[in-house]
């Protein structure tokens, strides 16, 4: 006795026309049993077409009940229906409907991939098919380099690449010469003697008449269903389909999930590269926003970093001893408790680097018949370090001479430019108010914090400013330059321990550089933000490009994501192909601005050497990141569309 293979009761099919429905099929109730060529015959218009995609799971009923080997499809999935169609079906369409961008063997081996069978089995298996048909050395070629009859033999060996338990063929010689219609028609005859489940859908008398049964549809009704006598029937064979049929081991593993994920990149790049022009202009989009954020960041980060790098030169990274409570405090200038034995106590803790005191007064400074106000500073050979100052003519005072209250001095370049213009200052003697000093050196020009340009400044020692201008015995201030490796707020907190217990109480403030160094570093993060946010709007400009190339390719390719799913394709695999090419064309787009950002960063050392660029590794790794999320978020609804077409649809679309 036969077995049932396929069950149709009751089965109506209606599609909606305008506010109403019309029903197409109307209550087709078949059976099809294993073994059997079947043929589907009635005119256009008649339903054949529709019934075939029912029986071949690309449509669902809109009532009655559809099983395939005792399985009901009525409460099945997408991908459950897809898994059908892997499993026992294949297809045989009359346009062949072969992915133009694969060679004929690759075309065969689609199905398999996406049951999950490993590259070498597919190969060995699509070569094996194409030499039972003949087409062993075409096995390199396009289908485009195909005659109709070559690339109907190769729809038929995808049909068997999964074993094709049952072959649907819709009008299979449709398209073909009389002689190919009779090599495809004497093929599926030979397949249907090997055991495969034949169903031709056809409107040609001629073609039916190779089939054993022959069912008659008309208006959406079966008007018969007959025996051909013709055409003997035989007992369905197994053991060559047994054979035929590929038994994966590994089809639901990770290995197997990760090779059809490889597979779907391959086809995505030779997508991407069949149609170079449109991923090119795809690119150029992510291209342009990258390379935006990439240097707007790196001319942020440099600004910052050489604004930071020239306040640190001029000795920002300095903390300040005043008497008093605080800046400002009317009574600091009775506290008179810091003194020069307080300096070499601060002059030995590790966390100084150099340590100096400051008297600060203004004078007037006379030279021949030459005189100006000046501010004159009473320091310690140290006070150059703190600030970094270099002599540019001359020496600096020693560690001694600033103790034994010498009458020399160390002028600023603009006091040289002022009194010496074109002479030689060095041995020279000037007086400060009516106090006679020899200069000894010239400072380089250099800008320190707080203290104005255009100002005249000479340094003379402490003692000196001491004993002979101020007449007192204690400091106005002690300024001191932190050392390298230790924090500002560790310095800070060991001063004040220090000088409290010296002095029994906290008669003093300190003013740390910290903080200004902090304003300017939020300062410029605020700055590196606000840009680069701007930035971010052409990012997300190239996002939206991206995702309207890729709905024009969906709308492109939507024969081929109908062929996939017709092949046994899930819905996740249709997603995972164009999510693939979004975000591959996001990355390389992203690569391609990172690498522009830093060519013309390198261009613009030689060119504006005053622009400074700071890459930094962080930075570019975020930026091709952003790009790869761009890919997934502007690509997934393209993707996401591509997945929920309607597998007939898709077909029917050229």
């Amino acid at each position: 006795m036969s077995e049932k293979l396929l069950e149709l009761m009751d089965i109506r099919r209606s599609y909606p026309s305008g506010p109403s429905e019309v029903e197409v099929l109307h209550g087709i109730t078949l059976n099809i049993n294993r073994g059997e060529l079947v043929a589907i015959i009635g005119p256009s218009g008649s339903g054949k077409s529709t019934l075939m995609n029912i029986i071949g799971c690309l449509d669902k009923p809109s009532s009655g009940s559809y099983l395939v080997s005792g399985r009901d499809t009525s409460g099945m999935d997408a991908d459950e229906l897809a898994a059908l169609r892997r499993d026992f079906f294949g297809f045989i369409f009359q346009r062949y409907h072969l992915l133009g961008h694969l060679d004929a063997s690759e075309n065969v081996q689609v199905p398999s991939i996406y049951s999950g069978f490993k590259k070498d089995k597919r190969q060995e298996r699509a070569q094996m098919l194409l030499g039972k048909l003949g087409l062993s050395e075409r096995a390199t070629y396009q289908p485009s380099q195909l005659s109709g009859g070559q690339q109907q033999r190769v729809s038929i060996a995808r049909a068997l690449m999964n074993g094709g338990q049952i072959i649907l063929a819709d009008e299979p010689t449709g398209a073909l010469d009389t002689k190919s219609g009779n090599e495809v028609m004497k093929i599926l005859t030979e397949l249907n003697a090997q055991g495969h489940t034949v169903i031709i859908v056809t409107h040609d008398p001629r073609i039916a008449a190779h089939a054993h049964r022959v069912i008659t549809i008309q208006d959406g009704i079966i008007k018969s269903d007959e025996i051909n006598m013709e055409v003997p029937d035989h007992e369905p064979a197994v053991s060559d389909e047994t054979d035929l049929r590929l038994k994966p081991g590994w089809a639901n593993s990770v290995g197997a999930y990760l090779d059809r994920f490889k597979e779907a990149y391959i086809m995505a790049i030779r997508a991407m590269i069949s149609n170079r022009m449109r991923t090119l202009l795809t690119m150029l989009g992510i291209i342009i926003g990258i390379m935006a954020v990439v240097s707007v960041v790196a001319l942020a980060r440099g600004a910052s970093n050489k604004v930071i790098e020239n306040i640190s030169s001029m000795g920002t990274n300095t903390i300040t001893v005043m008497p008093g409570e605080r800046m400002g405090d009317v009574r600091s200038g009775k506290v008179r408790t810091l003194r020069i034995s307080d300096l070499k106590a601060l002059q030995g803790q590790p966390f100084v680097d150099s340590a100096s005191p400051t008297i600060q007064s203004s004078a007037l400074l006379r030279y021949s018949n030459q005189e100006n106000n000046a501010t004159i500073y009473g320091v310690n050979n140290e006070y150059f370090r703190v600030y970094g100052m270099e002599v540019a003519q001359g020496r600096l005072f020693s560690a001694d001479e600033s103790d034994i209250s010498p009458q020399l001095c160390v002028i600023d370049n603009t006091t040289k430019k002022t009194f010496f213009p074109n002479e030689d200052p060095l041995g020279k003697h000037i007086l400060i108010n009516d106090m006679p000093v020899q200069i000894v050196g010239v400072l380089t020009d250099k800008e320190v914090a707080f203290m104005p340009s255009d100002a005249l400044y000479v340094y003379i020692p402490y003692s000196t400013m001491m004993s002979r201008m101020m007449k007192q015995s204690y400091l106005s201030s002690i300024i001191v330059r932190i050392a390298s490796g230790f924090s500002t707020a560790v310095a800070e907190r060991s001063l004040v321990s220090l000088l409290k217990s010296r002095h029994g109480r906290q008669d003093f403030f300190i003013r740390s550089s910290d903080t200004i160094m902090k304003s300017i570093s939020q300062t410029t993060s605020t700055f590196t933000l606000l840009i680069s946010a701007i930035a971010v709007i052409s990012l997300i400009v190239g996002g939206i490009g991206v995702m309207n190339i890729m709905l024009v390719s969906v709308t492109e390719r939507t024969r081929e994501i109908g062929i996939r799913m017709a092949v046994g394709a899930r819905q996740s695999d249709i997603m995972t192909q164009f999510l693939i090419e979004s975000v591959t064309v996001c990355i390389i787009g992203g690569l391609a601005g990172v690498l522009f950002s830093i060519l013309m960063g390198w261009i613009l050392s030689y060119v504006a050497p005053s622009v400074p660029l700071s890459f930094s590794a962080a930075s570019i790794a975020v930026a091709v990141l952003t790009s790869s999320v761009i890919g997934v978020l502007f690509g997934f609804m393209p993707a996401r569309n591509a997945a929920r077409l309607n597998p007939i649809e898709a077909l029917a679309r050229e």
